[in-house]
């Protein structure tokens, strides 16, 4: 029964890791990144498809995206979208790719993305929280109805709480790096 819990606290602490990982590589630190533009939406024969399905995004130097559409009928919808994406990019083409050139942060675009960073981190805890309150309770329900004894339960939420400070950790080291690359950008 402890490993049912352990694992059912691994998986949901597992999810706010990756959720916090996607949320990070969205958060422009002043260096091209292609995840930057993951989220965005193209409008291509009438329907809206992500820009990885239409395009290719790669990086040219630390302030350059090239996106290169596999259809050059697509390159205008590409460059509205990405200028219509609220992220403050000014793309342009050149009939073959579109250029993304990533302008340097201010001093107050970087506090609001450490802020931004920060409540992203909070929220990953929260979850991991959540994960290792699910996994407590049903080892308590476990002693409580005679399926484990009294030490299998302290065995098995002393293993809970340790998983729970590592994956803190965890989010606490990401944060510290996402924040160092935002401040330096």
């Amino acid at each position: 029964m402890n490993d049912e819990a352990v694992q059912l606290a691994k998986d949901g602490m597992d999810k706010a890791i990756d959720r916090l990982k996607r949320e990070l590589a969205r958060v422009r630190a002043g260096r091209a990144n292609p995840a930057l533009l993951d989220e965005i939406r193209v409008d291509s024969y009438g329907t809206q498809m992500p820009l990885k399905q239409v395009a290719t995004v790669s990086v040219a130097d630390a302030r350059l995206l090239i996106v290169k559409p596999y259809d050059r009928n697509t390159i205008a919808a590409i460059e509205k979208a990405i200028n219509n994406s609220q992220l403050g990019l000014n793309p342009n083409n050149d009939g073959v790719v579109v250029r993304v050139p990533i302008p340097a942060l201010t001093e107050e675009r970087r506090k609001q993305l450490v802020k931004q960073v920060k409540d992203a981190g909070e929220d990953a805890k929260i979850a991991i929280r959540q994960a290792r309150r699910d996994a407590n309770e049903l080892i308590k329900e476990s002693e409580k109805d005679g399926s484990i004894s009294e030490d299998d339960m302290k065995r098995g939420l002393d293993q809970i709480q340790k998983l729970t400070d590592a994956e803190i950790k965890s989010v606490d080291e990401m944060l510290t790096k996402k924040e160092s690359e935002i401040m330096e950008g």
